[in-house]
């Protein structure tokens, strides 16, 4: 299935129904009164949040949403029916915005949380609204109200514990694999991940955390580069970061540099990230035979005081280790 957390969607509340202009045609009253019905109201645009979806996609194809509008009026005093509305269901996580200001309408991250975000139009009142003692017979009734009608942005943002960032191959997707049953693409090529992926970890008495494997960021993410824009939104939600820092031999980066990259993107990207609970992980130990880069690494690390963490996901080791400094974290 195709991952989409990025939408534009047009969204049209139901039109009011029309009041009625009618009289009382009855055998034995030659002057009825008048008896036009209101018209009923539009539909409302519902957004709702949904644990059955996990993706966009629907919306996607689909750009264009219309509620049912209300009835007309009728005689003998009968309302229009009011137009049914429209509920779209989205993923858990789902942030509402207006396309025009971009300004936040609603933060969608609870189940069966909801926003209406175009309001039915009002029904007209009929002609039997209008009557009094001085006007008994008016021949006129309201139109009814247009309902309201905008673009909106849904922009995904998923809800996950953890974290997992770093450069591309850094290692992320082979420790979420390792981790929990998630199983994303694999291969020792950049950017095999092109969509987050959400992996469920038990361990301990934290009965259950989740871990996201956020794609491969690169310098320049922050607009948009490698896609950065998608992945990074990601991180927000997260309650501690892990930077995934290969230190293999078989690089000739600086493995402090390539951290302080991604440092940097996430800064540029919304300075409060860096704020967040991290600790750096230096993966693929099992191929780091000089120790060079690792050392280096380490050493940073400890200077500033940063929690530190190597493992071999492929042999697992240093596993066990990390997940109980993950479980501990999130407890407090």
């Amino acid at each position: 299935m195709q991952f989409v957390d990025y939408v534009k969607i047009y969204v049209k509340a139901g039109d009011g129904g029309r009041g009625c202009i009618s009289f009382r045609r009855e055998k034995y009253v030659p002057k009825g009164g008048p008896d036009g019905g209101d018209g009923g109201k539009g539909g409302d645009v519902i957004i709702q949040a949904s644990g059955e979806l996990h993706t966009l996609l629907d919306h996607k194809y689909k750009k264009t949403y219309k509620a049912q509008r209300g009835q007309h009026g009728k005689g003998s005093n009968m309302k229009g029916r009011d137009g049914e509305d429209l509920i779209i269901k989205v993923p858990v996580g789902t942030v509402v915005k207006d396309a025009l200001t971009e300004q936040i309408i609603a933060d969608l991250n609870e189940e069966g949380k909801y926003t209406v975000v175009a309001k039915g139009g009002k029904g007209g009142f009929g002609n039997a609204h209008f009557a009094t003692p001085t006007n008994q017979a008016p021949r006129y009734a309201q139109l009814g109200e247009k309902g309201e009608e905008r673009w909106i942005i849904l922009e995904l943002k998923l809800l996950a514990d953890v974290g997992l960032i770093g450069l591309p191959n850094a290692g992320k997707s082979t420790l979420i694999s390792v981790i929990s049953s998630a199983r994303p693409k694999i291969a020792d090529y950049p950017f095999t991940t092109l969509a987050p992926v959400l992996g469920v970890v038990k361990y301990g008495d934290y009965q259950s955390f989740v871990v996201a494997d956020i794609p491969g960021l690169i310098e320049g993410a922050h607009k948009g580069a490698g896609l950065g824009h998608q992945f990074l939104r990601h991180v927000e939600r997260t309650s501690l970061l892990l930077h995934l820092v290969d230190v293999s031999d078989f690089l000739d980066s600086d493995p402090v540099q390539d951290f302080e990259k991604i440092q940097k993107e996430l800064e540029l990207y919304n300075p409060a990230l860096t704020e967040k609970p991290f600790a750096v992980v230096g993966t693929k130990i099992d191929i780091s035979y000089k120790r060079q880069r690792l050392n280096r690494l380490k050493e940073y690390c400890e200077k500033r005081g940063i929690d530190f963490f190597t493992i071999s996901a492929v042999k697992k080791e240093g596993i066990d280790e990390l997940l109980k400094y993950l479980s501990e974290r999130l407890k407090k």
